[in-house]
């Protein structure tokens, strides 16, 4: 069905590896020390700045008695910080685990109780988010590390600035010997259905995704610019726009703020990325929004249906024409968003599917190889297989279940002995997704396994109904669901965001149902059509359907 799936012994990676010296010192060792390895804002760091910096981190951690394997908290914004204290960490043995900038104390409380984690690293922005928390929740912590300015309150007093830590200490930092197949990293799940789950991640995992997916998918050299709008906490944000640039010598752009279009667009100008990567949710963001004072366009509010000019400028748009190639995650990327990004910008964008758990993308479109509303092929080094409720494999263009297997699938889930068993079986790991696979090799997603809807005994993908509602032009995005009507079978029902300036009325939603109708079979229609500002998402952009469906649940 799929090639062979690719070993970290068989990529040449040795039995003793650290990879904080692969990605950070074996650039400066090749002879690209000097070249940009970070940009953000005004600073400009060169691969041997960040190797200074790794060194120092390390020599600081060290001095704290952070020992090999002890757990270091990263809950920092994006920016040379992050890099210096994640690969910091690495380097001397010590795991990092990037924390989501997002989330409410009550998540931190979880994670530090979880973890026990010696030292927390944390941007002076983000203080108040664990200030609050009860002495109990921290008890594992020795230290707590302020990148920024911390203020001079009582509270504040015993917090040790980074800067100071690290100014004395050495530039040279001998690495700890770690196995390939030690752990390197952990990183938190988004928790959509429960409590966050550490994802355990060994020594060379970020390597096998490197040159399986930044190398084989992206083609990345180090002439390139990497901008990601998902962040370096998320697993989709460190390829992007750490260790994809970091594995060449490219240069990764990092913006600490908030990821509105505007910031987007100023950021893509003024840096000039060649590679940029978002979600769908930032993409749609990204055409609802013009440049101030230009004249509307298709797609921005509404208009008569017409083409996208061919070529726009800057006065005219947003240039993006810096940007070969951009990539989609996270979820499915209706086939509207594409064909009006490409459009209006001319750029295509690669659409995958990767989890928290494989660290990265394993199934993609590539360049010259792309199918609007397909998550693509299998990633070289991967192996997939369709299975259906009892296991059995399942025919061409039928729904089954997603197993993956790849060298980058993280060991386990940390204090999450039966959910591991129930997610890793040998060397597969069960996604959770819903897919078809056609004759082509290329998979579409047909949702989540506890999303999909048996409508008169045939299975409705809510994707698949989202994908149509994207392409009205009054409908900014949505989230189908199932409801049960008055004989308790369940029917779609639609919960829709409008474009701005737009009003939720009767007539307009039987004119999505009908807009739907038109387009898939009728089964498939929402039977209902309610009308939310916006639709509950996790920190990552995903849409929260257990909260559609409680919703759903009190208005039946």
């Amino acid at each position: 069905m799929t090639a062979s799936a690719l070993t970290a012994a068989s990529l040449g990676i040795p039995e003793r590896f650290n990879a904080a010296v692969h990605f950070v010192d074996r650039n400066v060792a090749e002879g690209r020390g000097d070249r940009v390895a970070i940009e953000c804002g005004d600073l400009r760091l060169t691969y041997a700045d960040v190797l200074r910096d790794v060194n120092r981190v390390g020599h600081a951690l060290r001095r704290l008695d952070v020992r090999p394997e002890e757990r270091v908290l990263l809950l920092l914004l994006d920016g040379p910080a992050f890099a210096s204290c994640f690969f910091g960490a690495i380097k001397i043995g010590a795991v990092p685990v990037p924390l989501n900038t997002l989330w409410k104390p009550a998540d931190y409380a979880h994670v530090l109780h979880d973890s026990r984690a010696a030292v927390l690293i944390i941007s002076a922005e983000l203080l108040p988010q664990i200030e609050g928390l009860p002495a109990d929740d921290r008890r594992s912590l020795r230290h707590i590390i302020v990148v920024g300015q911390a203020g001079s309150g009582p509270s504040h007093r015993s917090f040790d600035p980074l800067d100071k830590l690290i100014g004395d200490e050495s530039p040279e930092l001998e690495a700890e010997s770690t196995s390939r197949d030690a752990p390197a990293f952990w990183l938190y799940s988004s928790g959509s259905t429960g409590a966050p789950k550490g994802c355990v991640h060994l020594q060379h995992d970020m390597v096998m995704c490197a040159e399986l997916f930044g190398k084989g998918i992206l083609g990345i050299g180090p002439d390139d610019r990497c901008f990601s709008v998902a962040k370096l906490f998320f697993a989709y944000g460190l390829g992007n726009a750490l260790y994809f640039p970091f594995s060449v010598g490219a240069t990764a752009i990092h913006w600490p703020g908030p990821p509105t279009p505007q910031h987007v667009y100023a950021v893509i100008e003024r840096h000039r990325p060649t590679l940029f990567s978002s979600v769908p949710t930032g993409y749609g963001m990204m055409l609802a929004h013009t440049r101030p004072g230009a004249p509307p366009r298709v797609g921005a509010e509404l208009a008569p249906p017409e083409p996208w000019p061919t070529k726009v400028g800057p006065r005219d748009d947003f240039d993006l024409s810096s940007v070969r190639l951009a990539v989609s995650a996270g979820e499915a990327l209706p086939p509207a968003l594409y064909e009006r990004f490409k459009q209006r910008f001319g750029v295509d964008i690669i659409d995958g599917i990767g989890s928290t758990e494989a660290l990265h993308m394993f199934i993609s479109n590539r360049p010259g190889a792309i199918r609007p509303g397909s998550s693509g092929q299998i990633v070289r080094g991967y192996e997939a297989r369709l299975l259906d409720d009892d296991g059995q494999r399942v025919p061409p263009m039928e729904i089954g279940n997603l197993w993956v297997k790849g060298d980058s699938v993280c060991a386990s889930y940390w204090n999450q002995h039966e959910k591991t068993k129930d997610t890793i079986e040998g060397r597969w790991i069960r996604t959770g997704d819903k897919y078809t696979r056609d004759d082509d090799g290329y998979f579409w997603y047909a949702g989540r396994s506890d999303d999909m809807l048996k409508v008169g005994g045939q299975w409705v993908s809510p994707v698949e109904v989202e994908n149509v509602l994207a392409a009205h032009v009054a409908v900014l995005e949505s989230g189908v669901v199932g409801h049960e009507d008055r004989d308790g079978l369940v029917k779609p029902m639609a919960f829709v965001v409008l474009r701005a300036g737009l009003a939720g009325t009767p007539e307009l939603a039987k004119e999505l149902q009908q807009f739907v109708r038109e387009r898939v079979a009728d089964y498939k229609r929402p039977r209902r059509v309610e009308f939310l500002p916006e639709l509950p998402k996790t920190a990552t952009g995903k849409i929260q359907r257990f909260r559609l469906r409680a919703l759903a649940e009190r208005q039946t």
